[in-house]
């Protein structure tokens, strides 16, 4: 028998998830690499005042954020609120104006790079990996790698997070065994090829300052082709955390999924961290709803999970109207609620409350509890 050299992504069906980009990508990527690095001491300089006044610690909480997704946005920060939790040393990178008037208007930091996101969707991703969702992942890049030649620790998350405690307390603990590490992931839950070895999620990581991050963050900045090619810069960063482990001594660590659970949770039947979580046996330090096809069915599982605190009357595009109104209360005032807005959709999916008498989503499928 035969045998030839083949990528380590080549899987037993023959596709291969590591294949290269086209020129065309490279060109794009190019393009995007150019206007990073024509504007990037302007950048800097403006995002750095903004940085020193909000750090804690000398950490950075980092989102990115669109106006398609404002309200998964809007439900972090009352969901935070209504805990006590202090987040004041997060900051909003907005890839549009409304977005950007949004957060501030609740009280958080934002940023807007028109130079580097003005072209960027403001429409919400319909599913995992199409166009909207792919060039956003740009954005998430960029950002880091800002806030990290800047010289912080920072927590980047996806607005689809929410807090039970706050996750900075562990990540600060010399005495914690996590304080060893580089960097941490939240465990994505996938085994499959093209997230080995570490299968570690993008959507919440928490990054240490040094030498061996910064050069990792400015690897996968330059890794814009490979991110277009796979549309993912998970992929792309998973391939570059096997590398940089081997070449630099990068300390990396996949998170516990009974403390940081997250949608692959959520939608294995009889998961035991979601049964303990949804009977008050048990709390995690955050949940990312995560493995969820659009904004819209993220929505309804944290409503049901009792994880959800946006008025109704704020979860639509109207909100901007009150960012304009100068004057007024804050818009937290008004669209957060205080306890959680409990709403049954689904029999099948883990609830806070039976909701035995809705339909499945998966046809035919019992009630979850």
């Amino acid at each position: 028998l035969l045998l030839r050299h083949v990528g380590r992504g080549l899987q037993t069906n023959g596709m291969d998830k590591f294949g290269a980009p086209s020129l065309q990508q490279t060109k794009q990527s190019w393009d995007s690499l150019k206007t990073f690095f024509d504007n990037v001491d302007d950048v800097l300089a403006e995002l750095r005042p903004i940085l020193e006044k909000i750090a804690r610690k000398n950490t950075i909480i980092v989102m990115v954020c669109n106006f398609g997704q404002s309200s998964l946005l809007m439900n972090f920060i009352c969901n935070a609120k209504s805990k006590g939790i202090d987040i004041s040393s997060a900051i909003v990178f907005a890839t549009d104006e409304q977005t950007y008037k949004l957060a501030k208007g609740l009280g958080l930091a934002a940023f807007y790079d028109e130079k580097n996101f003005g072209n960027l969707p403001v429409e919400e991703a319909r599913t995992y990996g199409d166009r909207t969702f792919t060039k956003m992942m740009w954005a998430k890049v960029v950002v880091v790698q800002l806030v990290s030649w800047c010289g912080y620790d920072l927590l980047f998350q996806d607005v689809d997070v929410v807090w039970y405690k706050d996750p900075l307390e562990i990540f600060h603990d010399d005495k914690s065994p996590y304080s060893k590490f580089d960097v941490l992931f939240q465990d994505d839950g996938a085994r499959s090829l093209r997230y080995a070895p570490y299968s570690a999620n993008s959507g919440f990581y928490f990054v240490r300052q040094n030498s061996r991050t910064r050069h990792l963050f400015t690897s996968l900045l330059y890794s814009g082709d490979f991110i277009a090619k796979t549309g993912s810069h998970q992929q792309a960063l998973t391939a570059l955390l096997a590398e940089h482990s081997s070449l630099t001594g990068l300390a990396v660590k996949t998170l516990n999924t009974n403390d940081f659970p997250g949608g692959w949770n959520f939608h294995r039947k009889g998961n035991p961290t979601l049964r303990k979580m949804m009977t008050n046996k048990h709390v995690p330090i955050i949940f990312h709803m995560c493995w969820t096809k659009n904004k819209d069915d993220k929505l309804k599982y944290l409503k049901q999970m009792g994880q959800w605190h946006v008025h109704e009357k704020c979860e639509k595009n109207s909100v901007v109207d009150m960012v304009d109104r100068s004057g007024e209360e804050p818009i937290s005032t008004s669209c957060c609620a205080a306890d959680p807005i409990i709403s049954c959709f689904y029999r099948d999916k883990p609830s806070i409350v039976p909701c035995k008498d809705s339909p499945p989503i998966d046809k035919g499928a019992k009630s979850w509890w």
